[in-house]
């Protein structure tokens, strides 16, 4: 079934800045992370308590993880004549088999401030959401409850996991794919990759698309850097790799010690940013996985749909870079 998902505001730029919206006037905001250099410790790579909020891996955001799209923030502006988007299921009109294993053409493209646009205003609607969560796969039980969420609103949603925690659990790689969802690259260890010398950059990145491949059978199409943090450089190294690099517009904060076992925070936290084309920073933690069911429920009650990650244009790898197969 090709689901629609909508995005949230503030852009977090690859550079570490942003763009934050307050009462209509934007004003630039650097990420809010704890700990700049995002490094992971020994003690929790070899098993921290599942589904623990821990700083020193999960500050992605910043004040402007709550922040809206720079000069883009009206991407909604056809607002008036957007729908709820929700498609067909793939067995609609009798399709063959060969034709349901075919990737959907893209609808939507991401703007320069990583929020999600129609490519063709006609053929889809602007009022959309991107769910995506970050730093698993953590606990089976947190990530079920996840998916049920979803399940329960059509919705599809990206996951973006990385390797430490992958190689450990690839079961639950296999769960997500199994359930319908993209599998994104969010590193290796959760490192800040500004610091990190061009090969070290090219490891962190290949290593989790061969994990990821070698697991579900099909590599991760966006990436998204730990903290937001990476620039250009990173971006193009991504771009090696055929991976649509991505931050966020729409941080939920749900990492932040004001939002821990307070699921209505994290709900409050995004509807307060909600916008078109939002692209939602999540994360998988108990109190998000408390907080789904209701929170997807009023992105609907908004008129929002739920936008398919399968639906997003990504760019195709360039071999001759050095970095498509691997590092």
């Amino acid at each position: 079934m090709l689901v629609l998902t909508s995005c949230g505001s503030g852009a977090a730029g690859g550079d570490g800045t942003g763009i934050r919206e307050d009462g209509g006037t934007a004003v630039a905001c650097a990420e809010r992370g704890s700990s700049p250099s995002g490094a992971v410790d020994d003690a929790e790579r070899g098993g921290g308590a599942p589904g623990d909020a821990d700083a020193s891996e999960t500050p992605e955001e910043t004040d402007a993880g709550r922040t809206a799209g720079g000069e883009e923030s009206g991407s909604g502006a056809d607002e008036a004549n957007a729908g709820p988007g929700v498609s067909g299921g793939p067995d609609a009109g009798g399709q063959s088999e060969a034709a349901d294993k075919a990737p959907p053409a893209p609808l939507y493209r991401m703007n320069g401030v990583y929020r999600f646009v129609p490519i063709d205003e006609t053929a889809a609607p602007a009022k959309v959401v991107l769910l995506t969560f970050d730093d698993g796969p953590k606990d089976r039980e947190v990530l079920e409850r996840m998916l049920d969420a979803l399940d329960g609103h059509d919705a599809k949603a990206v996951f973006f996991v990385n390797g430490y925690r992958a190689v450990k659990q690839p079961e639950l790689l296999q769960l997500i794919r199994e359930r319908g969802h993209m599998i994104g690259n969010h590193s290796w260890d959760h490192i800040d990759l500004k610091q990190l010398d061009d090969d070290a950059v090219r490891d962190q990145i290949g290593r989790v698309q061969e994990l990821v491949g070698g697991t579900v059978g099909e590599e991760p199409k966006l990436f998204r850097p730990p903290y937001g943090s990476g620039g250009d450089r990173v971006r193009k190294i991504a771009e090696e790799f055929g991976l649509l690099y991505t931050t966020w517009s729409n941080g939920s904060l749900d990492w932040d010690a004001s939002a821990k076992d307070k699921p209505d925070v994290v709900i409050r936290n995004v509807l307060d940013q909600l916008h078109p084309g939002a692209n939602i920073l999540m994360h998988e933690l108990p109190w998000t996985a408390d907080a789904l069911d209701e929170l997807l429920g009023k992105i609907e009650a908004e008129g929002y749909g739920f936008l398919d990650p399968a639906l997003i244009e990504i760019p195709t790898a360039d071999p001759d870079a050095g970095g498509a197969n691997g590092a």
